[in-house]
């Protein structure tokens, strides 16, 4: 440890007015951004190359076996209690991507506890850019679909894959200003929070009391497990596995649950620093005393092993632990499942694919320019540090990379083989949409970067 003990009681008997932030407290409330950001950024080429091979593998002549292993049936069933869907469905899209919307859930919590939603004045511009980045969007798509089947599909181009964003961001290099990166993952995260809201309220389908009052237990009983400082956590994936299954079966899209509880997750250590920095010290003065038993050695051992995991929080150590599988996993996962469709003329010129691609490229990063203008202009909101305009039209353009969730959401617009052409179509609107805005937003970041750096050069020379 870098400060003594005694350093530590100082700085905590002052009064908050005259305590300064110390550099590494500092440090230990960013790392956790810095992580994300470095997960997203590697992830993103994954997810990238998943999302290729999808594509290859349903435009080659192993695109019927590609298709067929998706969809091969998988069935659960206790006594007269059966669960029956194709592995697609049941397994990736909802049972693994509700551990995806768990952690959403934990990061959103995070950003409106402890992080940029934490501050009022801080959130302003990116909560605000984010509502504009879903009505606008949604605005565009349903002026393309007025009167047809697809206007279904409105709520596609609204959400901001985060992944691809930070990973372009990553091959920009270090010149891209923190307040940027932190600015889109304030809003991508602030309108994952709007498509959640979307799929519960718009994409349930009609529910089932008993099973809606059995989630509703099961929420209460994860309430009550963390009040009473229940902390093994095979009890909690007991519970929401239960609740998993009651929102299956109740109408209501079963990732909801995840953000739901991660959104119940504690977010406060239940050992806090000052006594765990208090018991470091006694450990290290107990374990040093002459004539120590191996077994009482082992007992102190323990005990050290419990004060550090639970000076963590438990949304923290989640977050850490479930983070990169999501990234690294889940995502790919669901992309290499999700986003083959079969490169058809008739699909890509389709009117849903057009108002999805459009929605992505022109309505997103409208609305999120427009919502930051108006911001601007009340001040209520501030640019983000070595943020300029130019660098806001870049990342805007960049936030309309909807990918995961656009594809989710497509696949609740237009579900079975009812909607198959319009959910073909979707897909071919999210990837069109989605790779136009890349080169665009990164080719407007490019350029305003270079000139920012001439012109800090210039004002360097005598």
């Amino acid at each position: 440890m870098s400060e003594s003990f005694d350093e530590i009681r100082v700085a905590q008997d002052k009064p908050i007015a005259q305590r300064a932030l110390p550099k590494g407290l500092i440090d230990r409330l960013l790392r956790p951004v810095h992580r994300f950001l470095h997960v997203e950024a590697s992830s993103g080429i994954v997810l990238l190359f998943c999302t290729v091979s999808a594509l290859i593998l349903a435009n080659s002549q192993l695109a019927d076996a590609y298709h067929a292993l998706w969809e091969l049936p998988v069935s659960v069933s206790i006594g007269s209690f059966k669960l029956a869907y194709p592995f697609r469905t049941l397994v990736i899209n909802d049972a693994l991507m509700t551990i995806f919307f768990f952690v959403v859930g934990l990061e959103i919590k995070r950003e409106i506890v402890s992080g940029e939603l934490s501050d009022p004045r801080k959130a302003a511009l990116p909560v605000l850019a984010a509502i504009g980045g879903m009505i606008v969007p949604a605005l565009v798509y349903s002026v393309f679909q007025i009167g047809q089947p697809g206007l279904r599909g409105w709520a596609i181009p609204m959400a901001t894959d985060i992944a691809f964003v930070v990973g372009f961001l990553a091959l920009l290099g270090k010149g891209v200003p923190f307040g940027l990166k932190i600015f889109l993952l304030s809003l991508a995260i602030a309108d994952d929070l709007g498509a959640v809201l979307i799929i519960a309220l718009v994409f349930s389908d009609k529910l089932e009391g008993l099973w809606v009052w059995g989630a509703t237990a099961g929420f209460f009983i994860t309430y009550l497990l963390n009040v009473i400082g229940v902390r093994r956590v095979g009890v909690y994936i007991l519970v929401g596995a239960a609740i998993w299954l009651c929102f299956l079966k109740s109408g209501i899209h079963p990732t909801v649950a995840g953000v739901l509880l991660g959104l119940l997750t504690p977010v406060r250590a239940w050992v806090p620093d000052s006594t765990f920095s208090v018991w470091i010290e006694e450990f290290w003065n107990r374990t040093n005393k002459a004539g120590l038993t191996p077994e009482r050695r082992v007992e102190e051992l323990a005990r050290l092993q419990f004060i550090a995991r639970e000076s963590v929080s438990p949304l923290q150590r989640l977050e850490n632990a479930l983070h990169p599988w999501v990234a690294f996993g889940i995502m790919p996962l669901f992309a290499l499942a999700n986003a083959g469709v079969k490169l058809d003329p008739d699909r890509i010129s389709d009117s849903v694919a057009v108002a999805v691609a459009a929605g992505l490229v022109i309505g997103k990063p409208l609305g999120i320019l427009l919502f930051c203008r108006i911001a601007l202009k009340l001040k209520v909101a501030a640019l983000p540090d070595g943020v300029n305009m130019p660098m806001l039209v870049g990342g805007s353009c960049l936030a309309g990379i909807g990918f995961t969730m656009s594809l989710f959401i497509n696949g609740l617009a237009f579900p079975g083989s009812e909607f198959a052409r319009f959910n073909e179509a979707g897909k071919i609107g999210t990837l069109m949409g989605s790779a136009c805005s890349a080169a665009i937003g990164a080719s407007i970041l490019i350029v305003t970067l270079l000139k920012s750096r001439v012109s800090r050069t210039q004002h360097v020379e005598p």
